[in-house]
């Protein structure tokens, strides 16, 4: 009776440790929500979402990286954060808003004496913007583009002096679209957000179509 006893404890034993060990190998190895695929679509973070055929990964292939303007705090971070050397992320000029100042509160330093294209005056630290006469008083500025860091000086500049209409967005021919942009993971704003590719561009003062981009410098 008693090795009857002993022989239905261990056997008892044996199934649960069997039982135990089935759910640890299933909790190690189950599929993360959104990982190939845990069926909560979160897309943005799966490593096979460009070659999956689920309509979920679709809609995020027709999506884009993009940077809102109206929350930009201009922290600096786009010209760090970025994958990309240099970063995707370029200061793009709104004609349509500017007011063409001779004093420029996104090319000149805020303590500048004298208003010149002299390097020491240019709040730009790379030289990306290029000033050009026009009549007087007024002057076009340029961004080249090859030049610009991303930093978003020139954008504080001219949102606290000026009407602002230099602004930073990610430019999408140089951006590679990564599932989770390092920029928006630290942007402290949450100025990133994933838009209709169709409509890339968040410029603030202007209406958009289908086919608008920012002027290419």
């Amino acid at each position: 009776m008693q090795n009857r006893r002993k022989f239905i404890q261990t056997a008892f034993r044996g199934t649960l440790l069997t039982g135990v060990s089935l759910l640890g190998g299933f909790l190690i190895f189950r599929p993360v929500k959104g990982q190939f695929c845990g069926l909560d679509f979160n897309c943005e973070r799966c490593d096979k979402s460009q070659s999956c055929s689920l309509p979920e990964a679709a809609h995020f292939r027709q999506t884009v990286w993009q940077l809102d303007p109206s929350k930009c705090i201009q922290c600096g971070r786009c010209a760090t954060e970025c994958v990309m050397t240099l970063s995707a992320v370029k200061c793009t000029h709104v004609y349509a808003m500017c007011g063409y100042c001779d004093l420029c509160g996104g090319y000149l330093k805020p303590d500048t004496k004298t208003i010149s294209t002299a390097a020491e005056n240019q709040l730009c630290p790379t030289n990306a913007i290029k000033r050009k006469f026009i009549e007087e008083p007024f002057f076009e500025y340029e961004i080249v583009e090859a030049l610009c860091i991303g930093c978003g000086k020139c954008v504080k500049g001219c949102s606290a002096f000026g009407n602002g209409s230099l602004q930073l967005q990610v430019r999408h021919d140089r951006c590679v679209n990564c599932n989770q942009c390092s920029i928006a993971r630290n942007c402290p704003a949450g100025a990133f957000s994933r838009v209709p590719a169709s409509q890339p561009y968040l410029l603030k003062g202007i209406e958009q179509d289908s086919s608008s981009k920012p002027a290419k410098s």
